[in-house]
């Protein structure tokens, strides 16, 4: 990911905060660096094979228990209703 340089955007002698605010918005709101923002803030990258076995590894010994506990009758009702509302 390439990083853009600071934008050189200066405050006005006689300017308010609020409008240096408003000019500066409206400024990357024209560059589309608020659109990048947006696009990428909650970007998770691809896991690794490690952290892929593992998870699946989690989710196997899971279901397994649950499947146990179904079988003896032993499992708590709020687990009973979140498994058969699919």
């Amino acid at each position: 990911m390439e990083v853009a340089p600071m934008s050189e955007i200066k405050r006005k002698k006689t300017e308010s905060f609020e409008a240096f605010m408003r000019r500066v918005k409206k400024r990357w709101q024209q560059s589309g660096k608020i659109l990048q923002v947006k696009k990428i803030r909650f970007y998770e990258g691809d896991k690794s094979k490690n952290m892929r076995k593992k998870s699946a590894l989690h989710r196997l010994a899971k279901a397994e228990k649950i499947a146990y506990l179904k079988k003896i009758g032993r499992l708590p009702e709020e687990l009973l209703k979140k498994s058969t509302r699919r």
